[in-house]
């Protein structure tokens, strides 16, 4: 999958367009539920180095959220990494480059949306119980 077709599946999927919240890094954008604003994708362009990759040549990754009951053996696929510049028992970097699958890129934006999705709240029950 590339960039421009994961853009465009969430547009597609979602209804939301990236938005840019780091002027000094044009290429990143931030996938975010309408409702509540949290983030539930960040597409961005870096340095292989910064994957651990034996390179200063430029990948594209998405930043996606996972449940911590996952997220380690998933750092033993090809394509995915801990998450870059985010906090690493919640979230994942995957690889843009077509190492990764294009069902498991929409499996995981998808587990990632429902993590990061407005809660509903629970109504209140009554001491009494409800009647």
């Amino acid at each position: 999958m590339t960039k421009e077709e994961f853009k465009a599946l969430i547009l597609e999927k979602y209804d939301i367009m990236g938005d840019n919240p780091f002027e000094e890094y044009d290429s990143t954008l931030v996938f975010r539920h309408k409702a509540n604003r949290k983030w539930f994708a960040l597409l961005m362009t870096i340095s292989k180095r910064k994957l651990g990759l034996p390179s200063d040549d430029k990948i594209d990754i998405v930043n996606v959220k996972c449940p911590q009951e996952i997220i380690d053996s998933m750092w033993a696929e090809n394509g995915i990494f801990p998450g870059y510049h985010m906090n690493r028992a919640h979230w994942l970097s995957l690889s843009l480059d077509g190492s990764l699958d294009t069902d498991t890129i929409e499996w995981l934006v998808d587990l990632s949306y429902d993590l990061t999705k407005p809660k509903i709240p629970r109504k209140k029950s009554s001491p009494c119980g409800d009647k």
